[in-house]
């Protein structure tokens, strides 16, 4: 079955950024050097709720503001839970697996538009 994720809505984001393009791309590098993940990872390994959902909430407002679909919606997924306080470890894993793979196709769009 193919993978019918949106990660990178890249038309959207640059609109998201008044048609700039070369900001765009500044962002989207900015994001994929940043550690947001490994301090979401470790908060949640830590059970610091209070932080793991501050950190969710990061991921989830850069996610929308770059247009990466799927990482949103699976940011906002783990951001509920967390608020629950039932955080479910697929869930989790999920959020981890597309983080990479939005990782990979940013760095596709780098690659393109360098």
């Amino acid at each position: 079955m193919a993978d019918d994720r949106i990660y990178v809505d890249v038309a959207d984001g640059i609109k998201r950024v008044m048609n700039n393009t070369k900001l765009y791309v500044k962002l989207l590098t900015k994001f994929r050097n940043e550690n947001n993940l490994a301090d979401l990872n470790s908060f949640l390994g830590a059970n610091d709720l209070e932080k793991a959902q501050a950190a969710a909430h990061t991921i989830k407002g850069l996610a929308a503001n770059l247009s990466l679909t799927a990482l949103f919606q699976q940011a906002l997924e783990i951001e509920t839970q967390i608020k629950n306080k039932a955080v479910d470890q697929g869930a989790a894993d999920t959020l981890n697996a597309i983080f990479a793979e939005t990782l990979v196709e940013i760095d596709k769009v780098l690659a393109e538009y360098a």
